[in-house]
């Protein structure tokens, strides 16, 4: 729960920086997106930690926020390059992360969360590896 919370935040955070700093309309539109679904996802996610007692963390793990920092100082092209790399690795990870919940989570729960928020993750991967090869970033 909490490297899924983290790792929700982190979304959530980047997304927004997307909106200031990305030179392409459609990056920026994605980042929206990030911040929307993840928004929803994590608030989902808080809720049903709070019904077992678990304390989330509020804001992403060190390394996205080193990721994050860097971002922001970043702008137009460069910005969009290195947003679609991070997006590109995070989700990857992400989906594995949620694949293996789905299938091997013992909690009916958290496996039942990472069941439906599966299909939206797998679909922000996708998007985030056809931006990055249509903006040259592979």
């Amino acid at each position: 729960m909490t490297q899924a919370a983290e790792g929700g935040l982190a979304e959530v955070a980047t997304g927004k920086l997307a909106a200031s700093n990305s030179g392409s309309d459609e990056v920026k539109k994605f980042g929206q997106k990030m911040v929307d679904d993840h928004g929803k996802a994590n608030d989902e996610l808080k809720q049903i930690a709070e019904s077992k007692g678990v304390k989330l963390p509020t804001q992403p793990d060190p390394a996205h926020q080193k990721a994050a920092k860097k971002l922001e100082a970043q702008k137009g092209a460069a910005f969009d390059k290195a947003y679609l790399q991070a997006m590109v690795k995070d989700h990857d990870a992400t989906v594995k992360l949620f694949k293996n919940e789905a299938a091997k989570g013992k909690d009916a729960d958290l496996k039942s969360f990472a069941e439906k928020t599966l299909a939206t993750l797998q679909q922000h991967d996708d998007m985030a590896h056809q931006l990055a090869n249509a903006k040259g970033n592979k």
